[in-house]
């Protein structure tokens, strides 16, 4: 505790007297310094028969200087202050505090010195009331928020700034990045059962906080709107057979359709998130902290800070039509929540649905458009059940050299065997996006998912239709997914109704083509 208080008066300026006798007396009271970790060297401090006669020449020492003026940022807590530079002197907004990248100053406990976070009010409907969501390296000690922004990705950031390549002190020009059309606010934003795990705010950080960004707070977007060309080979193959009819608004002739997207990074109010999966705030910090290997201490040590943007992938928004037209339940929403799969989604793998299922989504959600509604397909990235793709192919290689090869009846066993869980998406935080967009009713659900059906009801948005995906889209190999999943609960339909303990046993998929013999040696 002395050492964190004399370095917090001295980090700037170290006197030479001062750096000189800590490191001549290092060795006299703490012989085994340069070998024990912290838990040690606190004992044996605690312990140190010198600690008189230290502590009185190190008094003396004190008692002969005076703490510089810091130039690297302020270190003790203060009261706000409004400042000078503010356009409006009841704008209440304080200055920013400035942290300089040339030392490491830890505001890891609530208490320390010079940490004042800006407060933040979950769920209120004014942005400013609510507070800005400040996860940035430049306000140290006003960061409301743990972790950083650009989920996993923050760590090029890191590589990028190790390489000489960014300047740490960068702050993005966000003049001409505001929303190319509007969503909300809507009043589901206001109720965090509805919208925890996503900043409401996020996409209209430079006209919500402008009075903020003019006073020189470093605040990013965590959400961007924008509009593009979809061109997909299986639209152009519905253009091609009739099945889709261009109209030159929604569908070009050329295949490509028109959607207006919007990028999502996840920012989670904590003790939302923790009611959601029925523990306490807690437990879930706990569990976070201990399964990243301690990553984030402050998840332990900072439970006066409740906002966390966690290092994973966030979500895209794709929407067909006018986004005006969500929140108005009279007007047809066709829709499907897709969860990430690299290996089907973008090279095409056959062993499951979900690129069919998705592109056949997207023509769903075209066709509601050109029929005056909207069509939304939010793309989780969610890879492999949320348990990664290392893990997903972990499973298919257990899947195929089973005994008995790869068959329906021990689809989702062997996902377990592997991973200890059959899946870690829950979908207890997938509805938020749809919060987001205003959406109180879903006419067409493009999904077999109970699991999404019940957490979207769940939120009290409406499902009229639920749409299976047709059966000549499935593939050979996806016959062994289709028919375990149909089997253990998944909305049939018309198309999938039959499928029983028979067929369950009966539906096998490819082999991987070994001889015998290589089989025989992996098998045991």
């Amino acid at each position: 505790q002395c050492f964190g208080i004399i370095f917090s008066f001295f980090q700037a300026t170290p006197k030479p007297e001062l750096i000189n006798f800590l490191r001549c007396h290092n060795n006299y009271f703490l012989p085994n310094a340069a070998t024990s970790n912290n838990h040690d060297i606190g004992f044996q401090l605690s312990k140190s028969p010198s600690l008189n006669s230290y502590f009185a020449k190190l008094s003396s020492i004190l008692s002969t200087m005076s703490p510089p003026v810091s130039t690297a940022g302020p270190i003790a807590k203060k009261p706000r202050t409004t400042g000078t530079t503010k356009k409006n002197e009841n704008d209440e907004i304080p200055v920013p505090e400035i942290t300089q990248l040339d030392y490491v100053s830890l505001t890891s406990h609530a208490d320390a010195f010079g940490v004042d976070p800006i407060p933040i009010s979950w769920g209120h409907p004014d942005p400013l009331v609510r507070g800005p969501v400040i996860c940035t390296v430049r306000h140290s000690s006003q960061r409301n928020a743990i972790g950083a922004h650009s989920g996993s990705y923050c760590i090029y950031t890191g590589l990028a700034v190790a390489a000489g390549k960014l300047n740490p002190d960068y702050v993005p020009n966000l003049k001409l990045t505001s929303p190319v059309f509007n969503i909300g606010p809507h009043k589901s934003w206001t109720d965090p059962k509805k919208i925890a795990s996503i900043d409401p705010f996020g996409h209209i950080v430079t006209e919500a906080y402008a009075g903020y960004l003019d006073k020189g707070f470093d605040i990013r977007p965590t959400i961007a709107v924008t509009k593009a060309h979809i061109d997909l080979p299986e639209t152009r193959e519905a253009v091609k057979s009739g099945r889709l009819v261009p109209d030159g608004k929604i569908l070009l002739p050329t295949g490509q359709s028109i959607v207006s997207k919007a990028a999502v990074e996840p920012v989670w109010y904590l003790p939302e998130i923790a009611r959601r999966f029925g523990c306490t705030e807690t437990v879930l910090r706990q569990s976070i902290f201990r399964m990243t290997n301690g990553m984030y201490p402050e998840l332990i040590t900072r439970p006066d800070i409740k906002i966390f943007l966690p290092p994973i992938g966030g979500l895209t928004i794709y929407i067909w039509g006018d986004p005006d037209t969500i929140p108005d339940d009279d007007i047809e929403l066709t829709c499907r929540v897709h969860d990430e799969c690299n290996g089907s989604d973008v090279f095409g793998s056959d062993i499951c649905t979900c690129r069919p299922y998705l592109t056949h989504a997207i023509e769903e959600c075209i066709k509601t458009a050109q029929r005056g509604g909207c069509g939304i397909v939010i793309y989780y990235r969610k890879e492999g059940r949320s348990l990664g793709e290392v893990t997903k192919y972990l499973v298919y290689n257990t899947r195929k050299r089973q005994e008995g090869g790869d068959s329906a009846e021990n689809y989702f066993a062997c996902t377990e065997k592997v991973a200890g869980v059959q899946d870690t998406r829950f979908q207890a935080l997938m509805p938020d996006p749809l919060h987001f967009l205003g959406v109180k009713k879903i006419h067409n659900f493009i999904s077999m998912s109970d699991m999404k059906y019940n957490a979207i009801v769940s939120t009290g948005i409406e499902i009229v239709n639920r749409v299976e995906i047709p059966k000549e889209l499935v593939p050979d190999d996806a016959q062994v997914e289709i028919t375990a999943k149909v089997f253990h609960g998944y909305n049939a339909g018309e198309a999938y109704k039959g499928i029983d303990e028979n067929e369950l046993k009966k539906t096998k998929g490819r082999e991987y083509g070994y001889d015998q013999n290589t089989k025989k040696n992996l098998v045991e």
